[in-house]
């Protein structure tokens, strides 16, 4: 086991890893407080990009259907591996089902053993709206006050709110197709003491705004944004287009600035930028956070980010959400891989699990 291992025996090498269930990720974020845990992903997010050469990287590997998407996303430092599983599936809500439900693992890279197995349906909502935020404060002019949401479904609320505890954003101006999400959305912005305008069509909700967000559902090559829609000094988030053959900005809107991204390698396939040529220029937004690049150049200028979700952002999420369990002492384990007294002897695991009937079968066996 190498010194720096997170792995943690107790005397007789038994291992439990550690869970967190979706109603107990609920617990505790209610607990510490959904914008205090927002404000918490981001500053683990910055963390983990500014020490973005330390990471074993790669796209996610997913398998798509003609009805959506499911992904496993790796990435692994010396001493964790982390995973998450995750699905798109737009027309999910016909069956009451999220549009978008996953779970990941931290895992110990020493030995393999699984450390924490964690939803993160809801988490995954966090870490988008947390990551969304750290790059608009780089990116962004630092005095935006306003920013349009277009796309009011389960992710816009946590932008919402991401957007005013990180970067003081106060007006938001809302248009989704779906009227009845745009009422979820200012009803439960009210609830939070935030305020929330609607529009009647994505070109009115963007007039004027400092920020524009696109977080639309459908997989479909769309144009949300139009060049003549973008506005000097805008920034642009846009994080709806997140696999192929879905995207949300026109290709020249793409042209209109510098576009950022988070793995240049998955961001092409994926990304808004699967629209444009192999020798488009992109940067990714990791040079920015560590100070190596700048992001904005002037107040006129218009930055895009094109986001699609990346592994080392669940990585950074599932560290928070385990170490603020850890801290508010609502921690549960389970038991995910049999302990052993001999750990070459797993077939003797079943005899010693055969129950009482078992047991008993075994001693009158043995006694004949």
């Amino acid at each position: 086991m190498s010194q720096n291992s997170p792995l943690k025996h107790d005397a007789g090498r038994r291992v439990s890893t550690q869970f967190l269930s979706a109603e107990r990720v609920a617990e505790v974020i209610n607990k510490k407080g959904l914008g205090a845990c927002i404000a918490g992903v981001a500053a683990y997010i910055e963390e983990d990009f500014r020490r973005w050469n330390d990471f074993d990287k790669c796209a996610r590997v997913a398998n798509h259907s003609a009805v959506g998407v499911i992904e496993l996303m790796p990435v692994a430092d010396a001493t964790t591996y982390a995973f998450k599983y995750v699905n798109g599936h737009p027309a999910n809500y016909r069956q009451q089902l999220p549009t978008v439900m996953a779970f990941g693992v931290l895992a110990d890279v020493a030995s393999g053993v699984p450390l924490l197995v964690s939803e993160l349906t809801i988490t995954t909502a966090i870490r988008t709206a947390a990551m969304s935020a750290v790059a608009a404060r780089a990116l962004a002019r630092p005095d935006s006050r306003s920013m349009a949401l277009i796309g009011n479904g389960a992710q816009s609320e946590f932008q919402a709110l991401a957007f005013h505890r990180l970067l003081g954003i106060e007006t938001f101006h809302l248009f989704d197709i779906d009227a009845g999400a745009t009422d979820k959305l200012l009803a439960n912005l009210a609830g939070i003491g935030l305020h929330g305008k609607r529009f009647s069509d994505a070109r009115s909700a963007v007039k004027g705004c400092d920020i524009v967000t696109t977080v639309t559902a459908d997989k479909s090559n769309a144009t949300i944004l139009t060049p003549d829609m973008i506005e000097a000094g805008m920034h642009i988030n846009g994080v709806g287009g997140d696999c192929p053959g879905k995207t949300e900005l026109h290709a020249d809107v793409l042209r209109m600035g510098p576009v950022f991204c988070e793995f240049e390698p998955q961001s092409r396939i994926e990304g808004d930028m699967q629209q444009m040529p192999a020798d488009f220029p992109v940067t990714e937004i990791w040079r920015v956070l560590a100070g190596s690049v700048r992001g904005r150049h002037s107040a006129e200028q218009v930055t895009i980010y094109d986001s699609v979700g990346f592994a080392l952002e669940d990585y950074s999420a599932l560290r928070y959400m385990r170490d603020v369990a850890a801290e508010l002492k609502m921690t549960e384990t389970i038991s995910l891989i049999p302990n052993l007294a001999n750990p070459k002897n797993l077939f003797g695991f079943l005899a010693e699990h055969r129950g009482a009937q078992g047991q008993l079968l075994a001693a009158l066996a043995a006694a004949a």
